[in-house]
């Protein structure tokens, strides 16, 4: 392995470690908000944080594996483990969204203002877009596919969170509650594309292939 690309690999198991730390803060901070304020709009927000948790600890293992010279099968298997899941929390996601927002704006539910929620999404709209950067300098040398639908994650995390900032703000500033609802809703034109490209990755592979020629199953 060539210096630039050891270097390279160390560099993005840091930022994965970043990734991991960061959103274990956000999921908790969101999730824990929303649901004390009955926000659908938050809730999916922390919902979201979780898969791009999963997405950094996948990473993780991948960068770490090949830092280290690791057989890949045990990445690969958590890789596939990591998309069913997060394809299965999507789907869930996507579903509580629509038929959330259409309950509460026709029963007329009130959401209520969430400080926590401003400044957890406020901070990353702006640390996103810096960590996708950093990591698209890695990956300029790493030229890993995973790595690059991982800073995909990591740039609509940014779009995310700049709509739920958008839609606290906007509600708690005029009382318009239903805006909570209209930008939950518009989630969706993130969360339907990722949800459709875990179902897809789920779909195309099998089980993981062994040196062998045997196949390894998942709860090996």
């Amino acid at each position: 392995m060539d210096l630039a690309r050891s270097e390279a690999l160390s560099r993005g198991v840091r930022l994965e470690v970043v990734t991991i730390a960061w959103m274990l803060v956000e999921a908790a901070a969101a999730l824990g908000a929303g649901i004390a304020a009955r926000s659908v709009l938050l809730t999916a927000f922390g919902v979201d944080s979780v898969v791009e948790l999963l997405s950094g600890i996948v990473l993780y293992r991948r960068l770490s594996g090949e830092s280290n010279r690791a057989t890949s099968i045990d990445v690969e298997q958590l890789e596939n483990l990591a998309t069913r899941i997060s394809a299965v929390l999507l789907v869930l996601l996507c579903t509580y969204v629509l038929l959330s927002s259409v309950v509460g704006i026709f029963l007329g539910l009130i959401p209520d203002g969430s400080v926590v929620g401003i400044a957890v999404s406020l901070v990353a709209v702006v640390a996103m877009p810096l960590l996708a950067r950093a990591k698209h300098r890695v990956n300029r040398v790493v030229d890993s596919p995973s790595l690059r639908a991982d800073i995909a994650e990591t740039v609509s995390c940014a779009y995310l969170a700049a709509i739920t900032l958008v839609g606290l703000t906007v509600s708690m500033l005029t009382g318009w509650w239903w805006v909570q609802y209209i930008a939950a809703v518009a989630l969706l034109v993130w969360l339907v594309p990722e949800a459709r490209e875990a179902l897809q990755h789920w779909r195309d592979n099998g089980p993981v292939r062994r040196p062998n020629g045997g196949e390894a199953k998942d709860d090996e």
